[in-house]
């Protein structure tokens, strides 16, 4: 019998919300191994999280990863432009949600 196929899951997301997914992944048995990151965009911290499944269990892992990190609005401070002064002005966008790869795992051990 052919052992399944492994995936492995890599989730970039918000510093902010690594802690409530720390303990999701933990409530499930899931095993993931985290790694700090840093974002290009507004130069945000984030969490890059490695985490091996089986691959008939990926779509449950996607679900409980998309399900924790939402996308929320921020305000930056953009610059008036033509402002005889430098002022900043409150410019809204959207930060935070997911990133995820999915890559097939030729081997794969627990040591």
């Amino acid at each position: 019998m052919d052992a399944e196929k492994m995936k492995l899951i890599i989730a970039v997301i918000q510093a902010s919300d690594s802690d409530v997914l720390n303990e999701v992944l933990r409530e499930h048995k899931i095993r993931f191994t985290r790694l700090p990151s840093v974002g290009s965009f507004l130069r945000e911290r984030n969490a890059t999280y490695l985490v091996g499944c089986k691959e008939s269990e990926q779509d449950a892992v996607k679900e409980l990863l998309t399900s924790t990190c939402r996308k929320r609005i921020a305000f930056i401070a953009t610059p008036i432009e033509n402002a005889p002064l430098p002022m900043p002005y409150p410019t809204e966008t959207v930060v935070g949600g997911i990133n995820l790869f999915a890559l097939d795992l030729e081997h794969f051990e627990e040591l």
